[in-house]
C-alpha cells in the first residue's frame, strides 16, 4: 500500500522514542578506559553471556567493551587505537556531543566528587549548584567530558 501524502507522517509521534537504549564512544587505549567505566565510574561490563550476540566476537578480539548502567542505558566503548588524541587545551570541542551525563542519588554526590578527586581525574568545572541540581564535569581517557549530577535535595 503506497502512503498518500496526506497520511505520511513527517515526524515521529511525541514518545515514541522510549529511552537511549545504548551510547557508543571510541576509545585510544581500552585498559585506560575499561578501567575508568568500569572500576572507577562503577558501571557493570558485560562478559560472557551477557554480551550482545552481534558484539561476541568483536569482544572476544579486545575490539569492544559494553557497560551498563542500572537503568539498562548500554555504554559501548569500541577500541580506535588510531584515534587522534585530544586536543591539548581540554576546552576546545572536538567532537559534536558535548558531554555523558550520569545521574546519582543526591546523597552519594559529595562522595561521587571525591572519588574523581582521588582518582586525580581533570576537573572541568564544579562541583556546581544549580536549582536543578549539582553537577561536576570531567574528562575521561580520551578527553570526552563527563558529568556526573544530581537532583536538588528537598529542604
Amino acid at each position: 500500500m503506497v502512503s498518500s501524502p496526506s497520511t505520511t507522517r513527517t515526524a515521529l509521534a511525541t514518545g515514541s522514542l522510549r529511552r537511549v537504549h545504548h551510547i557508543a564512544l571510541n576509545v585510544r587505549d581500552m585498559n585506560a578506559s575499561r578501567h575508568f567505566y568500569g572500576e572507577i565510574l562503577g558501571l557493570h561490563e558485560l562478559t560472557g553471556d551477557e554480551v550482545p550476540e552481534t558484539l561476541i566476537e568483536l569482544v572476544a578480539a579486545g575490539k569492544v567493551a559494553n557497560f551498563v548502567t542500572p537503568d539498562g542505558t548500554v555504554v559501548d566503548l569500541f577500541w580506535e587505537p588510531d584515534l587522534a588524541p585530544p586536543d591539548p587545551d581540554p576546552k576546545r570541542a572536538f567532537t559534536r556531543a558535548n558531554h555523558l551525563a550520569f545521574d546519582i542519588d543526591p546523597q552519594l554526590f559529595d562522595q561521587a566528587v571525591e572519588v574523581v578527586r582521588s582518582h586525580q581525574l581533570q576537573i572541568a568545572h564544579g562541583p556546581v549548584s544549580r536549582p536543578t541540581g549539582r553537577g561536576v564535569y570531567f574528562y575521561d581517557p580520551d578527553g570526552f567530558l563527563i558529568e556526573i549530577r544530581c537532583d536538588p535535595t528537598a529542604d
